[in-house]
């Protein structure tokens, strides 16, 4: 009997193993929302981090987070260096590149509870009576986030928080 439960624990173990190593190597979260507002508007919320920070959905995770800015106010090179409770863990986000009214790139790099280093991009585009806007990010799949992956919904959970955060920036980006 002990020999049975042993080789059926090593099969399911082999069995997850094996599925791991079978997903993609990249992960991309997305979501999109319609804003009533041009999209210079909606660009201006996204393109300065103190805006930015204003409606993004991990502020509000922790509200004892502690934070810095540094480089210019907006744009290329503005970044913020954070540290929070475990739902927010400690990182940095920065402004890569933007074009004005339609992209902005951010790096982010988480350094606790994981490391990780992803890709976030912000596309707004021109739609009846104000914008289209789509927050996605992407990145590397390590094989030990792929076992993690087969048992959480990763792409519900991020994507939960997306669609608050595009919720803020539509009440926000709509306000002003």
């Amino acid at each position: 009997m002990i020999k049975f439960i042993a080789l059926a624990v090593v099969a399911v173990l082999a069995a997850v193993l094996i599925a791991a190593a079978t997903r993609p190597d990249t992960f991309v979260v997305q979501r999109s929302t319609r804003i009533a507002a041009a999209p210079d508007k909606v660009f201006a919320q996204i393109n300065d981090l103190q805006r930015f920070n204003a409606w993004n959905p991990y502020n509000k995770k922790d509200p004892a987070m502690k934070g810095r800015y540094s480089g210019p106010a907006a744009g290329p090179g503005a970044s913020f260096d954070f540290a929070g409770n475990k739902d927010v863990g400690r990182g940095r986000v920065a402004i890569a590149a933007s074009t004005p009214s339609s992209n902005v790139r951010m790096t982010l790099d988480m350094f606790e509870p994981f490391e990780a280093h992803n890709t976030v991009d912000f596309t707004i585009a021109a739609a009846d009576g104000g914008s289209e806007v789509t927050w996605a990010m992407q990145g590397p799949l390590p094989y030990v986030a792929k076992i993690v992956h087969l048992f959480f919904n990763m792409d519900r959970m991020v994507g939960r928080d997306f669609e608050a955060g595009l919720a803020d920036l539509k009440a926000q980006a709509e306000r002003h």
